[in-house]
């Protein structure tokens, strides 16, 4: 899989941007601010539908514009796609697919995958549980794109289910509010275990390519390991070595009935929902220890790296080899966490980096460089591609 072609239209400090882009490796090259984190991010949203820097499309945005617009072709096995997404300032975003727009914009999910590498990346192990449920969700939905169709479903019955629940526990519970409760938890165990049967799934296939990267990065330190944290779940399903059977969402949903039943007087009391994936974690081990609070700064940062270069595996091992995304990533790691990516990388079909500097590229990544610039103030600079890149080899 890779990109031909990219394009952007308002997108953060991009007032338009036309670029052609090949299988191998492709290096930007500019000075922070410049805007090439920009392009990566842009990338990224169409594979995910989400930037890894901000949780809402707004900042997307460029500054004085009403829409953002974010456009590639995309080759795998031979044949081309186009998608194209629109980014718009208080209504709804918009999506295409060869040009012919699609009712939602989560249908374009699977046409683009990528494996993102970031000095945000760090969050994945020192930050809260969202991160990592971030990060489980993503991957999920790269495996299996209708994923976001079911997370979507969750996110609205969860809203729905809280606020009636903030509702019934301020006024006498009345028996029509437990009544519309009960019908509630039945579309929030339905869309639950669905979430829940992929996440343990994808914990379950991950961890070997996460142990082995592990391995690779820092084979001085204690193994990495990871599993599924979840207060209400039972602890046979929290072992990644657990094979996933056939029954597991049936068996999952009856399980989150159960235990929303046995939470609901605690429920109206605090007039939130205390059962259910938004409350669940990816647990990180080193040896028998958590990784976050316990891992030194290396050990953080090649835990960090091994969920990538797993996710990067993982995804490879089903036939369609996703774009690696470098965003500034050697300039933060020591000299065996760069070899170990950069392994990875020369094997990849389409990496695409930036650096601040050639330097800060591994000479075996030797790569097309393109230089980008910014032009304007400093408060509404825009970004350009400058070719070509001097004093890169």
């Amino acid at each position: 899989m890779f990109i031909r072609a990219l394009s952007l239209r308002d997108f953060r400090s991009w007032e338009h941007a036309e670029l052609e882009l090949s299988p191998g490796r492709t290096v930007f090259l500019g000075s922070n601010g410049n805007g090439k984190t920009n392009l990566l991010e842009a990338i990224g949203y169409l594979a995910t539908l989400g930037s890894h820097r901000v949780a809402a499309d707004a900042p997307l945005i460029r500054m004085g514009a009403q829409r953002a617009r974010i456009g590639a072709t995309v080759v795998n096995t031979g044949r081309e796609l186009r998608v194209d997404v629109e980014l718009n300032q208080g209504a709804a975003n918009r999506a295409q697919i060869n040009r012919s727009p699609v009712r939602r914009p989560r249908e374009i999910l699977g046409i683009l995958q990528t494996v993102l590498f970031a000095p945000e990346d760090l969050a994945l192990v020192r930050g809260d549980p969202g991160e990592r449920r971030r990060f489980l969700d993503e991957l999920c939905t790269a495996r299996l794109p209708r994923l976001a169709g079911v997370r979507a479903d969750y996110d609205r019955v969860l809203r729905q289910r809280s606020a009636l629940l903030k509702t019934a526990g301020r006024q006498a519970r009345s028996r029509a509010d437990l009544s519309t409760l009960d019908v509630w938890d039945g579309h929030l165990a339905e869309h639950a275990s669905v979430l829940l049967a992929e996440r343990l799934r994808l914990v379950h296939d991950l961890y070997p390519h996460l142990a082995h990267a592990y391995r690779s990065i820092a084979p001085e330190s204690r193994p990495a390991a990871i599993g599924y944290r979840s207060a209400y779940l039972p602890p046979e399903f929290l072992d990644p070595a657990r094979e996933p059977q056939a029954g597991d969402t049936a068996a999952l949903e009856e399980i989150v009935l159960r235990e929303l039943a046995a939470a609901r007087s605690k429920e109206l009391d605090r007039g939130v929902c205390l059962v259910g994936p938004h409350r669940d974690d990816l647990e990180l081990v080193l040896g028998d220890a958590p990784a976050k609070g316990f891992a030194s700064h290396g050990e953080s940062w090649s835990f960090a790296l091994a969920l990538r270069l797993g996710a990067f595996d993982l995804l490879r091992s089903t036939g369609a080899e996703p774009v690696l995304l470098l965003d500034d990533v050697f300039a933060e790691l020591d000299r065996r966490r760069r070899t170990a990516l950069a392994e990875v990388a020369a094997g990849a079909e389409q990496v695409l980096i930036t650096a601040a500097v050639p330097e800060d590229v591994p000479e075996e990544l030797a790569a097309v460089p393109l230089r980008v610039e910014t032009t304007g103030e400093s408060t509404h600079r825009t970004s350009r591609i400058v070719e070509p890149a001097p004093g890169f080899a």
